[in-house]
């Protein structure tokens, strides 16, 4: 079986609830805290490409930070990308990785199209 990966962040239920929806389908999946092991530059461009995504559709936009830093009108995607590393809460989560396909499990169906 592929290794699957989860961007997990223990103290969010929708993350919690991911890695359990992943176990209870007999899934190990590889465990990567974030807001402890931030992504690098490229390691974050290559999962918002792999799900897809523009920056911004990745951006918990509730964040304090993401108000702060008025990144609602940035459009630069570097600058975006850079922004989540910095300040990593802003990655929308739980994130899951699949080989060459990743969703972000909100719903927890989302994970059922890439296993």
């Amino acid at each position: 079986m592929e290794n699957i990966i989860i961007w997990h962040n223990p103290r969010c239920s929708k993350s919690r609830n991911a890695l359990t929806y992943l176990e209870e389908k007999g899934i190990e999946p590889q465990i990567i805290k974030y807001l402890d092991t931030t992504p690098s530059f490229e390691e974050l461009k290559e999962v918002l490409k792999l799900l897809g995504m523009h920056p911004q559709e990745l951006m918990r936009k509730g964040e304090t930070i993401y108000k702060e830093l008025n990144l609602k009108d940035v459009e630069d995607e570097d600058s975006l990308i850079k922004a989540m590393i910095e300040n990593p809460k802003l990655i929308e989560r739980p994130i899951i990785i699949k080989g060459d396909k990743a969703v972000v499990a909100r719903p927890l169906e989302n994970i059922d199209t890439i296993l």
